[in-house]
């Protein structure tokens, strides 16, 4: 395979996935890691990707860039369903309570299958995943409004995270934009990651849904520390100073 070939290849599986590993992208070409460090040395001088350890993020990934709803929704849905379904899965067939569902794509795959569950109660303060079930005809819901950010469909600002910290929901199920070791569960924007911390604060069991993209992704503003989260669902195990810090918090992690 030409050099070209290859990184057309590597373009390709950032547009699907946002993140590509050195090693995996090594198999997967039949060639050696560093000629996968060139290659992508070569996309960053084009400002295709930015690299990170381990391998490369897709340019729109700096600590203060967002993708709209509508790409997000284009991307790894095949890991998203899977990690709904897991998640939902720590429920129990027995559960009875309240869930707060925080904005995002993944919680709302999960919120997908949640319609023909009466005994779950759901919060959130998304208007896109609020929509959804009611339109699926889910009758055991609450709103909380907002002002409503565009780019992610979510209800923020101080009367939102008010009225999250006068709830205590059994489980929240909270979406992020990057995981590290070093720095914990991160969002770009200030006003969606006040509003995260709320629901990370106020719920009885924080349960994270995040596919492998986000690990050792730092964005902007940190939400929440490792020791903050009970349970991580992912599509992937992580592995380096992320799953060893995982283990050190005492966050379970659940493979979809």
């Amino acid at each position: 395979m030409y050099a070209t070939e290859r990184r057309e290849l590597i373009e390709r599986v950032l547009l699907d996935e946002a993140r590509v590993s050195v090693a995996e992208l090594a198999e997967r070409l039949g060639v050696t890691t560093e000629t996968v460090r060139r290659d992508l040395a070569v996309l960053e001088e084009h400002g295709v990707l930015r690299r990170v350890h381990g391998g490369a993020v897709a340019a729109d990934r700096g600590s203060a860039a967002e993708v709209d709803l509508r790409e997000r929704l284009r991307r790894g849905g095949p890991a998203k369903s899977a990690i709904a379904r897991r998640a939902l899965e720590g429920l129990g067939t027995g559960f009875t309570g309240s869930v707060l569902l925080d904005a995002g794509t993944t919680t709302g795959a999960l919120a997908d299958l949640l319609p023909g569950r009466s005994d779950v109660h759901v919060v959130t303060h998304s208007v896109v995943l609020a929509a959804g079930l009611t339109g699926a005809g889910y009758t055991e819901l609450t709103t909380i409004g907002g002002r409503i950010r565009g780019i992610t469909g979510a209800a923020v600002g101080a009367g939102t995270v008010g009225a999250i910290e006068s709830l205590r929901p059994d489980v929240a199920f909270v979406g992020a934009n990057g995981l590290s070791a070093a720095f914990g569960a991160s969002t770009p924007d200030p006003e969606e990651a006040d509003v995260k911390r709320a629901i990370v604060r106020a719920a009885r069991r924080v349960i994270l849904l995040a596919d492998r993209t986000k690990f050792e992704v730092e964005s902007l503003r940190r939400f929440a520390a490792l020791d903050e989260l009970d349970v991580l669902v992912t599509d992937e195990a992580p592995a380096g100073a992320l799953g060893e810090a995982l283990d050190a918090a005492d966050v379970e992690v659940w493979v979809a």
